[in-house]
């Protein structure tokens, strides 16, 4: 009304300098909508971020991205639509995903992406390994553990194990076809029983909640190894143990809320005796090995957080758009219109921080305390997208053949696993009140 106003007072020069400023400034913000304006001093085709861009999920924003990026991720959007979401129905009443769509992400080359070229890897960077774990969350397919295998287990061999194990682990990882996966927790109190020497080692354990764990061709396992150690930290050691090692048996695959075509299993070890190159990195060093990986796990358990709820947003945009009340579509409601602005504000300002841990990742910067909130943050976000997107479902969204319903399922884990999002909390006060 003001502007209208205002026109009215202009004299006719500068009413015309006026609307052709306005078309102009209209047509420049379709083109940057569209990646087509080139910035000033690179030449290099403007990248709008989230919150311009047409929809959440879109290819070509975001100036964390190259266009070299997004040829990618058109790539990655299409395998997923064309070898995941297919079966993905089918993997989740057998409980895990077939060993065949492995071999076809090693094929597409979406394994071990920011493992060095050298080790066996691809040798990506880390942008293009997000796009793989934004990519799975955009189809709404959490089955495939592929970020806990490329991101998570291979980064210790690579990091920390000897020539022969990474030449014997990595490209067949790389292609798929060994299966990596983490075990650490155990229940009860973690009395881990093991003696380890120069030689050989052997123990017994039993650990849970082992996601790839029934499929897994090879586990990573923590092991107490120096119980004379003044703290348990300091007497932890990693080994490599293959399936078919004597005494390491698979237990039940467990049944879960939710991520239902994750294979998540139980894991025992009696009596098992490993030789002394199954030991990963140097004895008792274990547990810094952990600590020096958490940021990247954590990281990447916040960029799917994050992911997640662009697709939840955008799944629920458009089922207010379609579905009608009492004569009109429910998007016409001006509390469902503020439910959803107050959802994008949101996401878009965690988008923001978590592209931010994404650049001082790639530039080894990002510290314990900053992945613990990017955690923390985006998983919490998470909950709070998911529980407003299925009310905003009504009855609809509680029924599992919704996207949403899943969803909503699906996202109840994250503020648990990685660390759950209380002892995120406390690694994150520390830091504020260590007077070091």
């Amino acid at each position: 009304m003001f502007a209208l106003k205002a026109l009215r007072s202009f004299s006719p020069a500068t009413k015309n300098v006026y609307l052709r400023s306005k078309q102009a400034f209209t047509v420049n913000i379709s083109r940057m909508q569209h990646g087509q304006v080139q910035h000033e001093e690179t030449g290099a085709p403007f990248r709008p971020e989230t919150p311009m861009a047409k929809t959440l999920m879109d290819i070509g924003t975001r100036r964390i991205f190259s266009e070299e990026h997004d040829l990618f991720r058109k790539n990655v959007r299409r395998f997923f639509q064309e070898e995941v979401v297919p079966y993905h129905a089918q993997w989740e009443k057998a409980g895990e995903v077939s060993r065949e769509v492995w071999k076809k992400a090693g094929e597409h080359g979406l394994l071990g992406i920011y493992t060095p070229e050298e080790h066996g890897g691809i040798g990506g960077d880390l942008f293009s390994a997000a796009i793989v774990w934004e990519e799975q969350m955009y189809c709404n397919c959490t089955g495939p553990g592929f970020s806990l295998h490329s991101e998570i287990v291979m980064p210790y061999i690579s990091h920390y194990g000897s020539k022969a194990q990474i030449e014997h682990y990595i490209p067949q990882m790389t292609a798929g076809k060994y299966i990596g996966a983490i075990a650490m927790t155990e229940p009860g109190a973690g009395r881990w029983a093991s003696v380890y020497k120069d030689t050989d080692s052997h123990f017994n354990a039993f650990r849970v909640f082992i996601s790839n764990g029934w499929i897994s061709d090879m586990v990573i396992v923590a092991a107490v190894t120096n119980r004379e150690a003044k703290k348990v930290a300091h007497g932890i050691s990693l080994f490599l143990v293959d399936s078919g090692t004597k005494g390491f048996q698979k237990g039940r695959k467990l049944e879960k809320l939710g991520l239902k075509a994750q294979d998540t299993a139980e894991l025992f070890f009696e009596n098992v005796r490993l030789p002394a190159e199954a030991l990963l990195g140097h004895a008792n060093k274990g547990f810094y090995y952990l600590m020096n990986e958490l940021p990247q796990e954590r990281l990447s358990i916040a960029v799917m957080a994050l992911a997640s709820c662009e697709f939840m947003f955008e799944e629920t945009r458009n089922y207010v758009m379609q579905r009608k009340a009492f004569g009109r579509t429910i998007a016409d409601l001006q509390v469902v219109q503020h439910k959803l602005a107050e959802l994008k504000t949101e996401i878009c300002v965690g988008r923001a921080f978590i592209d931010s841990c994404l650049q001082l990742h790639s530039e080894k910067k990002l510290d314990s305390s900053t992945a613990s909130m990017a955690k923390y943050w985006a998983t919490d976000l998470q909950n709070r997208v998911a529980t407003q997107c299925l009310q905003l479902h009504g009855g609809w969204g509680y029924m599992w053949e919704y996207p949403i319903a899943k969803a909503f399922a699906d996202s109840r884990v994250q503020p648990i696993y990685g660390g759950t999002n209380e002892i995120m909390k406390e690694l994150i006060s520390r830091n504020i009140v260590s007077k070091k």
